[in-house]
């Protein structure tokens, strides 16, 4: 398969094997939704009626007192009590094996690149660390939304960006289905884009 580079339109090779692959919903879906519940915390808890401190003596007796009858002052129902169905820490991850993974992060890649969501460039970087040298540069490439997967992180674009929630900078090493599918468009180096294609063949 072959791609043309927006700056300098020279011809490059990619494999079939990574970028021109069949779009699996069903995978994509289950990967993604393993990525989302895995950053969940699962800290929450509760104390049940055996955590409660308290005393396990029966408040009064069963029967004589006109009250309704109570066995602890540790049930449920009472204030200070315990918590019927307590809430225990958890753990929400769930197991995705790698082949599922490389085989959605390529499904993803190839279906952005099917519907020209990738721009390949040789090389992007700016004079200074400033947000407005980068807007401009993004506005020459007519895109606001954008991810940008770099080999070596340039600082300068990365201080740049700090400022603008509508972009992302990221190593190719750090790429995830979740942050692929977050932005209008993915912006890839051309030694970023071999990196992947190296890491998912």
């Amino acid at each position: 398969m072959e791609l043309i580079l927006k700056d300098t339109n020279e011809i490059v090779k990619i494999s079939n094997l990574v970028f021109s692959r069949d779009f699996n919903k069903f995978l994509v879906h289950q990967v993604l939704k393993s990525h989302s519940i895995s950053k969940r915390q699962g800290t929450k808890a509760q104390k049940s009626r055996a955590e409660v401190s308290g005393s396990g003596k029966k408040p009064w007796r069963q029967k004589g007192t006109g009250r309704a009858r109570v066995g602890s002052i540790r049930s449920p129902i009472w204030r200070s009590g315990g918590v019927t169905f307590a809430s225990k820490p958890r753990d929400y991850k769930q197991k995705i094996n790698k082949k599922m993974y490389r085989g959605a992060l390529r499904c993803i890649l190839s279906e952005l690149l099917r519907v020209n969501r990738i721009i390949v460039l040789k090389n992007f970087s700016i004079k200074y660390p400033k947000t407005k040298k980068l807007l401009t540069k993004l506005k020459t490439l007519n895109i606001e939304d954008v991810l940008i997967i770099q080999k070596i992180l340039d600082t300068k674009i990365l201080l740049a960006s700090r400022n603008l929630y509508k972009v992302s900078v990221i190593n190719s090493n750090f790429i995830n289905p979740l942050i692929l599918l977050t932005h209008s468009y993915v912006l890839i180096t051309l030694d970023a884009l071999k990196d992947i294609e190296e890491n998912l063949l």
